[in-house]
């Protein structure tokens, strides 16, 4: 069995056979966070707004909030304590985690409190009953090696268009689809191109496009809203880390040894941007118009603009696996050392 690559930053900060933690994995999942001091000191994966407020999740199941821009955090309580990888919400209420452990969490009051929607096992079970109901023999001895490995896997992200509609994405090709706000879950990974089942790293709508970034050079697209996706043919074949929509038509994507990939027709053309240094990018954030944070796995943080990628001048971070914008001068970083306001006024070359 192959070992799961890094996970954007816990990408860059641990890689172990997955079969090896399994027993650990389920032991977590049945397990509710324990309640800490200063969860805002823990290791920090991802960030996402609820309205005004700012919700992150991380390490041992910690999602924390704060209403004050980030200066004060506290800790909500989960029924889980796998690491968490990340989290969107659609409004001030509604919204969703995903982690380790096939887990996907889901909240009704801006993420105060949490339920458990899914778990490894029952992804399992889903894409077993999908696999047996294809005939196909091997997507079914595929399920059923998923099966037996028990719920060791972790989904790597998400993306909801609505309180109802959204996808789930993860190690090994796990993907799936709910229409129902994720009370029901459906398989979709016999829509993708990835007969190797590669992980799948990023995934990112706009409108009905949706686009999925993975291992090995995988960029698959649908312009339908997920009933179909084709599959890119972009001119690297490492591992994007980072999908992202600059424009209506134009995407980037990011990924190992500084790799930055630009098109501007939907995917049909490719342009290499270049990168200051080999050093593999782990999070990403809107900076505005066809503009994107960037940042590193040697706490290196960037501005893409205008086609081009400039430092920000500033104390390198600490490995960093979440980016997310406050306002036009600050943005949050999700670190392994914590949550870390970054000023930006006056920081840009």
């Amino acid at each position: 069995m192959k070992s799961l690559l890094p996970i954007a930053v816990a990408a860059a900060m641990w890689s172990s056979p997955l079969a090896s933690f399994a027993a650990s994995v389920g032991n977590a999942l049945q397990r509710p966070a324990v309640q800490v001091s200063h969860p805002e000191r823990a290791v920090l994966m991802a960030a996402a707004r609820a309205g005004q407020r700012i919700v992150a999740v991380g390490e041992r199941g910690i999602i924390m909030l704060s209403d004050d821009g980030g200066a004060k955090w506290r800790q909500s309580k989960v029924p889980t304590s796998v690491s968490l990888t990340a989290v969107q919400f659609v409004d001030d209420r509604q919204g969703w985690a995903v982690g380790h452990g096939g887990v996907v969490l889901a909240s009704a009051d801006g993420g105060e409190s949490w339920s458990m929607q899914m778990d490894g096992k029952q992804v399992a079970a889903l894409m077993l009953k999908a696999a047996q109901a294809s005939g196909d023999a091997r997507a079914q001895a595929e399920a059923e090696r998923l099966e037996a490995d028990g719920p060791d896997k972790p989904f790597l992200d998400l993306n909801f268009v609505d309180a109802q509609h959204g996808m789930v994405m993860g190690a090994y090709g796990m993907a799936l689809s709910t229409q129902d706000g994720g009370k029901t879950w459906m398989p979709i990974g016999d829509r993708l191109d990835n007969p190797g089942g590669m992980h799948l790293y990023s995934v990112k709508a706009q409108g009905s496009s949706i686009v999925i970034a993975g291992e090995q050079g995988l960029a698959l697209l649908s312009v339908d809203a997920g009933a179909s996706f084709r599959r890119l043919k972009v001119p690297y074949e490492g591992t994007f880390f980072r999908a992202a929509w600059l424009g209506e038509r134009s995407l980037l994507l990011a990924g190992l040894r500084g790799q930055l990939w630009r098109s501007d027709d939907m995917g049909e053309v490719w342009t290499q941007v270049t990168s200051p240094a080999p050093v593999s990018f782990s999070a990403s954030a809107s900076a505005g118009q066809n503009s994107l944070w960037l940042a590193n796995q040697a706490g290196g943080l960037f501005e893409f603009k205008a086609g081009q990628l400039s430092p920000v001048r500033q104390v390198a971070l600490p490995p960093t696996a979440g980016l997310l914008a406050l306002d036009k001068n600050r943005l949050l970083a999700l670190t392994v050392r914590g949550a870390v306001i970054v000023p930006l006024s006056g920081d840009r070359k």
